[in-house]
């Protein structure tokens, strides 16, 4: 929906307040970077376990396919913010905000952060820095060798990209010191 909605030049974020005025029976979900939850396993345990009793899990093997592709997205929309102040992704200094799957924990499982920060490894010249953790090195699919990096001097990146939300980040600070924030916790925004 986020990248309809994005199409579209519609604010998804507009929709879903005014979704919320709805007096019962609205529960609100929002657009995220990536698929990011520890439950990934068990969701293909699933659709791999339903076609064994010859039942489909259609609509969550899309779910899958879409939450899968938006790293890519998230990369794209970053680029194109980049582009359009006259700078490629290509050699720009790239601040990524945020590596655990969710809000204030210390777990790197299925994060979709690191799916962006390998795609923008190959692009940029990256560095990345949270809160919760020192560094990242090697793991089941990433190689990453990175270490943190310090919250000063934030105006030296090109781009600041917010993935993962932390209670110890301050966020005025960040889009007031920043030259370019993409705010991907609930889905890219400039």
């Amino acid at each position: 929906m986020k990248q309809l909605c994005h199409r579209m030049d519609i604010d998804i974020f507009e929709v879903i307040e005014a979704a919320k005025t709805k007096p019962f029976g609205f529960q609100a979900f929002y657009p995220g970077p990536g698929l990011a939850d520890t439950a990934f396993p068990s969701t293909r345990f699933t659709c791999r376990g339903s076609k064994a009793v010859d039942f489909r899990t259609r609509f969550i093997e899309l779910a899958g396919e879409v939450n899968i592709g938006m790293p890519y997205y998230v990369v794209e929309a970053a680029a194109t913010a980049l582009n359009d102040r006259r700078k490629p992704l290509n050699g720009s200094r790239v601040l990524v905000l945020g590596l655990a799957y969710k809000k204030d924990i210390d777990d790197l499982r299925e994060s979709p952060s690191l799916t962006i920060i390998e795609l923008l490894q190959n692009a940029a010249r990256r560095f990345f820095t949270t809160i919760l953790f020192p560094s990242v090195g090697r793991g089941r699919h990433y190689n990453l060798n990175m270490t943190c990096t310090p919250l000063d001097s934030l105006e030296q990146y090109d781009c600041v990209m917010i993935v993962t939300d932390h209670s110890d980040y301050d966020y005025q600070r960040i889009v007031k010191e920043s030259k370019l924030v993409v705010d991907t916790r609930n889905a890219p925004r400039v």
